[in-house]
């Protein structure tokens, strides 16, 4: 006691947001707790969902912003990440929230094997779930380290490249190295470029009913996979939710398998453009033609004399492969890569460029696209599930009632023609009525348009399908000001899907090459 009379504690969490729902290591135990001295705003609504979240499973809201599982099990355990990232989230309470922040404290939390080279390179990293992942490459060389403030006997950096950038993105307009990211993108779409996705999470599925539980666990149809064990890359933003959803699921389905993770184990990055055949065929020992090696498809084969698990896979529509690549043979298999490719103009890229090539593309990303009380109907991914089949899954009962009785919402890919940011939560009118907001929005640099994508509703309670879409006059309200937009049923970049398929137009590199001379 002083002489005000008791200290006021209070719990800080974090990230600034309540724990909530079960813990991951015990079942049935659940939380409510580290309000951040909010609990009397938020305690009724919090209080509703998760006695909703003990008696059915889950919440009824879309609460995984609050859920215990969006924190790595090894940050819990980590007394130091806490006190830390808690410090910090305090200090900031009531600071103005920026599209493109990064937290200063506690990082370097988990390194990938690549994090050394790159951050020669003048990667500027993000932080995600603990993980240094790279967010773009600074033109002008290496960012110095992290200093945390001056604080827990650490010196504070007199040349603090890193906070000097972060502080240049304090802007509600575009960053000024916009132009940078613009290059890693084109860079992509006419070249090649090379993305560093190591914080991923890496788990394998193993045991006599792994079969059985993959029938269970996943919408799409996995018998044309031989075998009886799977391999399962995760983004790293969900991989610690889909770990625990899916040891729960095996629990109670009392499935005879395990789940293995290797994340830490493994690095991963993903060779994309329409140069990326050319560079790996010289470094990977397996025939890289369409023929030979489909899109959607992987093997294990040799990189530079390193056993790796090449997939043709893309996040960014392009021709690519991602290779998973174990942990002491990554940098060398990097290098060889980057030796490849440098005849080839190759270059680095990071997660902003991922962002805007992949909303460009319409790939959905999770918590933005998809949340938990999202449907892959009513988010444009019923290719993903097998209703053709007769094969029994989890939601598949819930998917075909909905299917039945039609869309009361679905996404929609909007495009305007002025050049002004958008980051989410911008108002979505059909003529002139609020029918939803946008979930996530960014520049696409090979459309030149500003792009969203968000969940509308029709005001009248019914379907809303393709008609109901092309017969209206779109708008989209950012700070007060409207802008006129356009809706597409499909992605206004490749619709057709040539190019991940390796289908560019005649002479395409030949024309790339003359406009950038």
């Amino acid at each position: 006691r002083d002489l005000l009379g008791p200290r006021n504690t209070q719990s800080f969490t974090a990230d600034h947001k309540p724990l909530m729902g079960e813990a991951p290591e015990v079942r049935g135990f659940f939380l409510g707790c580290g309000f951040n001295s909010a609990g009397m705003m938020l305690g009724g609504g919090c209080g509703r969902e998760l006695a909703h979240w003990i008696i059915h499973g889950r919440p009824e809201k879309d609460m995984y912003g609050y859920d215990i599982r969006r924190f790595h099990h090894s940050l819990t355990d980590n007394n130091k990440w806490i006190r830390e990232r808690s410090h910090e989230s305090y200090a900031k309470n009531y600071s103005v929230v920026f599209p493109f922040d990064e937290p200063l404290a506690s990082r370097n939390m988990r390194t990938d094997p690549f994090h050394k080279v790159l951050t020669e390179q003048g990667c500027v990293f993000q932080e995600r779930h603990g993980w240094e992942r790279p967010g773009w490459f600074n033109q002008d060389g290496a960012v110095l380290d992290y200093d945390w403030y001056g604080a827990y006997d650490i010196s504070k950096n007199q040349n603090y490249k890193y906070n000097e950038l972060l502080g240049k993105e304090y802007t509600f307009d575009y960053p000024p190295h916009h132009h940078v990211i613009k290059n890693e993108c084109l860079t992509c779409r006419h070249g090649v470029s090379v993305f560093d996705m190591s914080y991923f999470g890496k788990f394998y599925l193993t045991g006599p009913d792994a079969k059985k539980a993959a029938d269970w666990l996943f919408s799409a149809d996995v018998n044309k996979i031989p075998g009886d064990a799977y391999y399962l890359a995760i983004g790293g933003g969900v991989a610690e939710h889909n770990w625990n959803h899916i040891k729960t699921v095996l629990q109670d389905e009392a499935f005879n398998c395990q789940l293995t993770d290797y994340s830490e184990d493994m690095g991963m990055i993903s060779i994309q453009g329409p140069k990326s055949r050319e560079v790996l065929q010289e470094i990977l020992d397996t025939d890289l033609s369409n023929e030979a090696f489909a899109f959607s498809t992987h093997k294990v084969c040799n990189a530079a004399g390193h056993k790796v698990r090449a997939m043709r896979l893309s996040f960014v529509g392009e021709l690519g492969w991602e290779l998973h690549i174990p942990k002491d043979s990554c940098v060398p298999v990097y290098q060889a890569v980057m030796a490849a490719g440098a005849k080839h103009s190759i270059i680095n890229a990071g997660y902003r460029a991922i962002d805007s090539l992949s909303i460009e593309k319409g790939y959905r990303h999770w918590h933005a696209d998809l949340r938990p009380d999202d449907t892959p109907l009513e988010a444009g991914l019923a290719f993903t599930c097998k209703m053709k089949s007769t094969i029994p899954f989890l939601g598949r009962a819930s998917l075909e009632k909905q299917k039945a009785e039609g869309l009361r919402r679905r996404i929609v890919c909007f495009t305007i023609d002025e050049k002004v940011p958008m980051f989410g939560l911008e108002a979505i009118f059909r003529n002139g009525v609020p029918v939803g907001h946008l979930r996530r929005s960014d520049y696409g640099f090979f459309i030149d348009k500003q792009i969203g994508y968000g969940y509308i509703r029709n005001p009248d309670g019914g379907v809303v399908n393709a008609d109901f879409i092309k017969s209206g006059k779109f708008a989209l309200e950012r700070m007060g000001v409207v802008y006129e937009a356009k809706p597409h049923l499909k992605s206004p970049f490749d619709p057709s899907n040539n190019r991940v398929k390796g289908i560019y137009p005649d002479n395409y590199h030949n024309v790339y090459k003359a406009n950038a001379q």
